[in-house]
């Protein structure tokens, strides 16, 4: 299950309130400042899923998927190598075409048991087709098989010829983009299958192919959802029979996943669906529950109504009692990327939802000091942009989490982790050091946690950030700079700067082509390395 390209595509639900944005209030309209981010935080959580389907694929998991022996619908990657083959390429392209010539004489051949001639000869092809290392889907599709293939899908043929023959089609699905459009004029007879009226083997058989499909590209999504594919997927989650959900909502993952958000909100809307899947979530079924959980996190990345309508319920209860049950890798991503994208949308959440004082709120907290602690570096990243969108939120929630051993793993990760993990660190910890607005409107520093951690060391991880040639981490940098400049007392952030080398980082920048990192190089100056402050100064506030 994957896809696209993991953060390819940047972590972008992250929540944006308050960091760096306690300076005086005469420099900056705040209210202003505060909107804009606030819409952009909901067009960055769009833009994130995008970067879902190549973590996805890292974690295992392919967008497409090829269907090898057995009628359970049990998941299979297709890989380099699997099922060795030993005849020779002239042999096996004679026998794919061979297959597909029986194939068209099945289908006109009207004596005695002709369906079960037709169930033979597709079954034959579909083992064909089974096969990976060598390129029998483009033999079949030369040979003319889609054609023969929507033809044995004609409503009242037998379940086995149904099945066989979406089988087939299933795999050619799993090809090139250009092998996987060949599926074009079959996509109405498919997506007819998924109703009541075929077998659940059938049915189940049709949506792994449909997902395939939906899995290759925007347009064929586009294309499934016009033709009314959306809707008999959903009411597949409905049923308790873990195969088929398992399948469905493997299938569904791929078709709303974006970046357009209509698919998301039409999808929560489904009598039925919000219900089924808190019920698909409690069981203890691992792979029923990761496929569910994908279709959490394209929900909630892309749909401000489904995540309105998600954050009703004990979604968030149930994902974290799972997070900590769990030490299965690919369960545990994507509870962490729907706890986030959940945590991105509004104060309600963290506020509300996460209430500092309950239980599930401490208990979240130590979920994610576990997956910080993990050997695995994704779950690091991923918990450190859960932990970010936390910490912005209230007093008390910047409190539990000092409180707790996370800031001590953040501050050992900030000094030595990658670089991609350092980063998302560095937001969780600038989340900490600013309150967010009081009753007039106005942010503050919290000045304890910003001593603390400058006590500790990491100024000279920020510092480092701003030395990158990534473009938001040097952001990043220069505005915890700029809060020790001018929040540290007794004027020590200009000595701190100094010794941990910032002036050459900052300098770096006041040059630089991006006129919002010259601005911010400028006010790191004039926030006392080289003069006092003379006058107002435009600051730009970082995007958390």
């Amino acid at each position: 299950m994957a896809g696209e390209s993991p953060a390819s595509h940047r972590r972008d639900p992250i929540k944006h309130s308050g960091m760096f944005s306690f300076l005086k209030s005469s420099w900056v309209d705040f209210d202003l400042l505060f909107k804009v981010f606030g819409n952009a935080a909901v067009q960055r959580r769009r833009q994130h899923v995008l970067s879902v389907a190549k973590e996805r694929r890292e974690a295992m998991f392919r967008t497409k998927r090829l269907c090898m022996e057995g009628n359970s619908i049990s998941f299979y990657a297709a890989t380099d190598g699997e099922m060795m083959i030993d005849e020779e390429p002239p042999v096996l392209e004679s026998q794919t075409a061979k297959a597909v010539e029986e194939l068209k004489l099945a289908i006109s051949f009207m004596g005695k048991d002709a369906v079960q001639k037709k169930v033979n000869t597709l079954r034959e092809l579909r083992r064909l087709l089974s096969r990976s290392g060598f390129p029998f889907v483009k033999i079949a599709l030369r040979s003319g098989a889609i054609p023969l293939l929507a033809q044995c899908l004609s409503f009242g043929s037998e379940d086995e010829q149904l099945l066989e023959a979406a089988w087939c089609l299933t795999n050619i699905a799993a090809g090139t983009p250009e092998q996987t459009k060949a599926l074009l004029p079959t996509l109405p007879l498919l997506i007819a299958h998924l109703g009541e009226k075929s077998s659940s083997s059938v049915s189940e058989q049709c949506a792994w192919a449909l997902g395939n499909v939906a899995g290759e590209s925007g347009e064929l999504r586009d294309l499934l959802i016009s033709q009314g594919a959306l809707i008999p997927l959903a009411k597949m989650m409905l049923p308790d029979n873990g195969s088929t959900v398992r399948t469905a909502a493997w299938a569904l993952s791929n078709l709303i996943k974006g970046p357009d958000p209509d698919a998301a909100t039409e999808l929560i809307k489904i009598d039925g669906v919000v219900d089924a899947i808190l019920r698909h979530l409690k069981k203890s079924d691992i792979e029923l529950a990761i496929e569910v959980s994908w279709v959490v996190v394209y929900l909630s990345a892309l749909s401000d109504v489904a995540t309105s309508v998600l954050l009703k319920t004990d979604i968030v209860q149930i994902l974290v009692d799972r997070l900590a049950a769990s030490n299965n890798l690919q369960s545990i991503i994507p509870l962490l990327r729907s706890l986030g994208n959940l945590m991105s949308s509004d104060a309600y959440t963290t506020n509300v939802v996460l209430d500092p004082g309950h239980e599930i709120t401490g208990y979240i907290i130590h979920s994610l000091s576990n997956c910080l602690k993990s050997e695995h570096r994704f779950l690091k990243k991923e918990a450190a942009w859960v932990l970010s969108n936390i910490a912005a939120g209230s007093v008390a929630h910047k409190q539990l989490i000092c409180k707790s051993e996370a800031v001590s793993l953040l501050l050992q990760l900030l000094a030595g982790a990658p670089f991609d993990i350092k980063k998302e660190v560095a937001y969780v910890l600038g989340n900490l050091c600013v309150a967010p607005a009081d009753g007039l409107g106005r942010p503050s520093l919290l000045l304890d946690h910003l001593v603390s951690f400058v006590r500790n060391g990491c100024l000279f991880g920020f510092i480092d950030l701003v030395r990158q040639a990534d473009l938001e981490a040097a952001r990043i940098g220069l505005h915890f700079i700029e809060l020790v400049l001018r929040g540290m007392p007794n004027g020590e952030g200009r000595k701190l700067v100094e010794k941990a080398g910032g002036i050459d980082a900052i300098e770096r920048f006041q040059v630089h082509e991006n006129e919002d990192l010259r601005m911010m190089a400028a006010n790191g100056q004039a926030g006392g390395i080289e003069k006092s402050l003379t006058g107002p100064q435009t600051v730009m506030r970082l995007v958390v």
